[in-house]
């Protein structure tokens, strides 16, 4: 070719090699699509149901009823001086928005693989698109709790603060586990049926319903290396005005960056795939 039009230039693409820098830029670009991918995936999440957003709702507060009445009347599961039903609440408030955003965003990938091979887009918006139709359902489960707690007559205290604070590592942790089960779908897909038995395993291995006070001293350390220790405990501070683990906290945290980080750069070195293989 080269020899035939000496003017013409040949081009060869390859894909980068080793692990790839994320490209904040070009999220920061292309924000306005994520945002649209998240109206969408919240549209597509109740088309065609009877009660539409109303789910968001009735998931945690069904929870809360089972969990209260086999946990908390039954087994007798202590809540630290708090009505059982806002304990329990406290700690679905974190763990409902983490589960679905980690179910929906590890599988995003496979059930959208027209995304993949038609356009392009930066991928990464893809299973973040889940976590933000989560974060919009903790929304609403946060007016219901505000209304559970006015009914037990709970004020909470100065640790109201840090609720913000919270959501974001509640974000990162899943985020980070999102971006990582959707690489790992893409390629092996058993992940699909690891994913759900993952979540239910977790619930029962995070403070969900039980207090963090219930694990040995000698273990607890082991257990702030669940993300959602930390934040789950750091809710219930927030919310019942107890004083904040700050060990089993900070552990929390720093696991949930990490989570996310890893996560994010296994992304981006496995996406250079994902429209061969999807």
């Amino acid at each position: 070719m080269s020899s035939l039009f000496p003017h013409l230039h040949e081009t060869i693409l390859r894909p980068r090699r080793g692990w790839i820098a994320v490209d904040w830029r070009e999220l920061w670009e292309h924000r306005e699509l994520l945002g649209f991918l998240v109206m969408r995936d919240i549209k597509v999440r109740y088309k065609q149901t009877v009660l539409g957003a109303a789910w968001a709702i009735l998931q945690p507060l069904f929870a809360m009823l089972i969990f209260t009445l086999i946990f908390g009347r039954f087994a007798k599961i202590p809540s630290e001086d708090a009505p059982y039903a806002v304990f329990v609440y406290a700690g679905l408030l974190p763990w409902t928005f983490f589960s679905t955003a980690v179910t929906q965003a590890g599988q995003a990938l496979v059930s959208q693989q027209s995304l993949l091979t038609k356009i392009y887009l930066p991928r990464m918006f893809v299973p973040a698109a889940p976590v933000g139709g989560a974060l919009v359902d903790l929304a609403i489960s946060f007016g219901v709790f505000a209304i559970v707690m006015a009914v037990y007559q709970q004020v909470p205290g100065w640790g109201v603060v840090m609720v913000p604070l919270l959501v974001l590592l509640t974000i990162a942790a899943a985020l980070g586990m999102g971006l990582l089960l959707a690489a790992l779908t893409v390629t092996y897909r058993d992940f699909r049926y690891v994913i759900p038995f993952m979540i239910q395993a977790w619930m029962y291995i995070s403070p969900v319903i039980y207090p963090v006070s219930l694990v040995p001293a000698e273990y607890r350390w082991a257990l702030a290396l669940n993300p959602l220790a930390g934040v789950i405990d750091g809710f219930r501070a927030a919310f019942l005005n107890r004083p904040f683990d700050w060990p089993t906290l900070s552990i929390s945290a720093a696991v949930s960056v990490a989570l996310l980080l890893v996560g994010m750069f296994y992304f981006r070195k496995t996406e250079r795939r994902f429209a061969d293989i999807a």
